[in-house]
This record gives structure tokens, sequence and C-alpha cells, in this order.
């Protein structure tokens, strides 16, 4: 089963922290949906568009900024174009954007997974995030979400931001639970080059989280999202039994994706693996000359980073994968540092790979020792 993945690039604004590829030239929306249905039909009448599609997701750049006729428009063309067997579709909205008569409308189009950029509800992390909307705007939203119909949505929060308090991610926590969500993303802040947020801390305006501080956030998230049912299923990710994000899980085991739009990511994997992006360039895209770049992928790379992708779920990574599916053996530094991990426990070991919760808070660190170590 394949995944289709629709990149919208249209901001109203540009966060302090993002490095997405995005454009705040709203007036171009038409036009780029003309391109889209245009760059969907022409995969009609190819290998690709014969295999079972089972997820779609709408991201960005931010998906909401689309009326729901331009959404429907996307979906038409997406049936006419591939097998869909669809299991989720997912829709990004920011805040800001969200009325009662538009979630309406995009469930009848049969968007049945919806994806919140909260980040805080605390107004001064929302304007050092340089966020478009208001904590007022975001428990509407919540409120919306909650008794929509749909049937599960995630919230997206931010932590480890620079001078934030436990007591402050603690109130973001219980704003955010009393509205019970089904799934949380929790994410900590990433300080990326080329962001705002990058280059002020390049030129000392901000320094960076203590390593400790975080670490603190990450436990406290941890513990409020379990006390309610909302187990960590992945590093950044959290769900409520049956709840967890069937694309994004998809991503992790290697399944076959397309991407759209400007910027998007593409992998398939037939009889060779192929990785695509293409240009982040909305008016090459627009003229039909964006270009894109491919790059093909050997079992070993594949390999690792199935490590690096499943060693950070709870799944984990089972050896008779590595062997069948990626022609990958662990080596006998490997083995040796495994089992030191499991004495430390900071993972099991049978025939699957898992990190524990110890091991999770430290999982790059793990992941990029057993790679090096092959």
């Amino acid at each position: 089963m394949s995944g289709l993945y629709l990149h919208i690039p249209f901001c109203k604004q540009a966060c302090s922290y993002c490095d997405f590829y995005f454009v705040t030239r709203t007036s171009e929306r038409e036009h780029f949906v003309q391109s889209l249905l245009d760059e969907i039909q022409g995969y009609q009448n190819t290998p690709y568009a014969e295999e079972s599609v089972s997820t779609v997701y709408f991201g960005g750049g931010t998906p909401s900024l689309l009326e729901p006729k331009q959404v429907e428009q996307i979906m038409n063309a997406l049936e006419r174009t591939f097998t869909l067997d669809l299991e989720e579709i997912t829709f990004e909205m920011n805040p800001d954007d969200v009325t009662r008569e538009f979630l309406d409308a995009i469930k009848d189009i049969g968007i049945n997974r919806a994806s919140m950029g909260v980040q805080s509800f605390q107004p001064e992390l929302l304007e050092f995030m340089h966020r478009a909307h208001s904590s007022e705007e975001a428990l509407q939203c919540l409120e919306l979400l909650h008794s929509s119909g749909f049937q599960t949505y995630t919230v997206d929060l931010i932590y480890g931001n620079p001078g934030q308090t436990l007591g402050q991610l603690k109130n973001d926590l219980d704003q955010l639970l009393e509205f019970d969500p089904p799934h949380v993303s929790a994410y900590s802040l990433t300080i990326e080059s080329g962001t705002r947020l990058g280059k002020q801390v390049d030129l000392g305006r901000i320094a960076p989280p203590e390593d400790d501080n975080v670490a603190e956030h990450f436990d406290l998230i941890n513990e409020r999202l379990g006390e309610q049912g909302i187990r960590r299923y992945e590093v950044s990710n959290y769900s409520k039994p049956g709840k967890e994000a069937v694309h994004n899980s998809n991503y992790w085991r290697h399944h076959n994706y397309i991407g759209f739009g400007p910027g998007a990511h593409s992998f398939w994997w037939d009889e060779e693996a192929i990785r695509w992006e293409q240009e982040k360039d909305l008016r090459a895209y627009l003229r039909g000359k964006a270009e894109r770049t491919e790059e093909k992928l050997m079992h070993e790379q594949l390999a690792e980073e199935r490590l690096m992708l499943g060693l950070r779920t709870r799944w984990g990574v089972s050896e008779q994968e590595l062997k069948e599916r990626y022609r990958y053996e662990l080596s006998e530094k490997q083995r040796t540092y495994l089992q030191e991990c499991v004495e430390e426990d900071k993972l099991e070991w049978d025939d699957c790979i898992v990190l524990t919760d110890q091991g999770i808070k430290i999982a790059d660190a793990i992941i990029l020792d057993l790679v090096t170590l092959h």
C-alpha cells in the first residue's frame, strides 16, 4: 500500500523555527491548484498509479488556506488518477483558519484526520515562535475539533523553547488535556540554519535551551500524556490505542509514497529504490518548469535508514526484516554494543530491537553509534 503527500506551500507569515518550503504570497493559490491538478493527472497510466493507495496527507505550508472546493478538486483528481483504497486522509490546519463550516466542508469531502498546529497556548511563546494565531483562537479551534465528529485528530506542541519553563509547559498540557485529544505530536524545538531562529542563535541574540531542561520537558510530556492514556509510539508522537498516524508510520516502514507540489519528496521501491525531490521554487512549478533531483538508494543505505526510523518507534526493528528485506546482518561489534545497551536498560533485544524509555531519550546517539559500528 502506498501514500500520497500534497505540499501546499502557502503561509500567512514565517514561523521563526520552520525550514519547510513555503511562500507568503497567497494570491497564487488558484494558479497553484491548477498546476497541482496537472501534476497529479500526469501520473495517469503509469506504474505508480497501479499500486493501491491507503493514505493521503495534505501538508505544508498551510493547507487550511485552501478553500474546500479546491480541496475537493484535488481529491477528485487523485481519484481519477490513482487506485484509492483509503484508510486515512490527513489535513493540516492552523487555528486561525478554522471555522465550524470549514471543518464540516472538508469532512464531507472525505478528510477523516485533522492535524492542528497549536505549538503553545502561552502568548509570549506564540510571539517568540512568530505564530499567526492567538491562544484564544487555538482554544476555540480545539473546541470545534473536539465536537466536530472527526474520527481522529492530532494536536502539535513544541517544547524546549529558550526560556520556556516547566510551569509553562505544564499549563499547555493542562489546557490541551481538557479536550482529551486522541493524538498529540510533541516536538522538541530544533534550531535549523537559515531560519529566523537559527540566525538569531548564530548572532548570539538567543541562547539554545540546555539539554537537561529539554529532558525535563520530555519527561513531563511522557508523564502527563501517559496518565491520560495517550502513549508514546514514536519519539515525538503519542496516541490513544488505535489512533496512531497511519501515513507517517508508513514512512518509517519504507512504504512507497509520491509527493506533489514544490519541495515535496517521493520514495519508490520496486526492483530498485529511488527517492526524488521536487525543486523548491513555486514560480518554476507554476510554469511547469520545476526540476527534480533523484537519488538511487542501496540496500545498506536503506537498512541504516530503517534502523534510524524504526528505533525511534515502540515497534523497533527486527533482525529478520533487516536480513530479508535489506540484506543486512548485524556485525559482531554491533551485537556487542546492543548487548551493552541491554545491560544498561537502554533497549530490549530478542529478534526485535526496541529502545526502552531510558534509551529513547538518547535515541539519536544510540542509533548513530549502532550504524557507525557496522
